[in-house]
């Protein structure tokens, strides 16, 4: 199950993030591209209820920029060079993997360092591929479910 305390710290950085103006850059490989796009709709259409749209985007949909980065530099540089196109200072960059070791979500960090963005390696826990995909995506939903509420009921929008 996820950790609430883990869920409200993430939710607190992402609600700060959009309310300075910024936006969510979001990636990750294989179940976890799937993951990254999940959460950019959940924050772009809607997780429970109906409220304004969030700016995110999820670094894993654009077949065209993934393959050309891919073949022109490497698959290394798959997330880093959309970073530098497409981040700037204070926005947030959220890479999800299973084991932490994704080459191409590191330099997507170092990328995100360089230009002043905020950073978050996505929590993981669990002995095995599975339980840190459903950790990862109870998670985000409890995350979800807090940025929405705030962007719902807050008075600070």
């Amino acid at each position: 199950m996820a950790n609430n305390k883990v869920a409200t710290k993430i939710a607190d950085r992402i609600i700060n993030t959009i309310r300075s103006g910024n936006k969510i850059l979001i990636c990750g490989n294989g179940g976890s591209a799937s993951q990254s796009q999940h959460f950019a709709a959940e924050l772009i259409g809607k997780f429970e209820h109906v409220r304004q749209a969030l700016p995110a985007i999820a670094l894993t949909t654009d077949t065209s920029a993934l393959t050309a980065i891919g073949n022109d530099f490497g698959f290394q540089f798959v997330f880093s060079r959309q970073v530098e196109a497409l981040g700037k200072q204070g926005d947030l960059i959220i890479g999800i993997s299973t084991s932490g070791k994704s080459k191409n979500v590191i330099l997507a960090y170092k990328e995100a360092g360089l230009r002043g963005m905020g950073i978050i390696d996505f929590p993981r826990e669990g002995n095995t591929t599975s339980e840190v995909q459903e950790y990862q995506l109870k998670l985000m939903h409890d995350i979800c479910r807090k940025v929405e509420y705030d962007f719902m009921f807050s008075s600070s929008k």
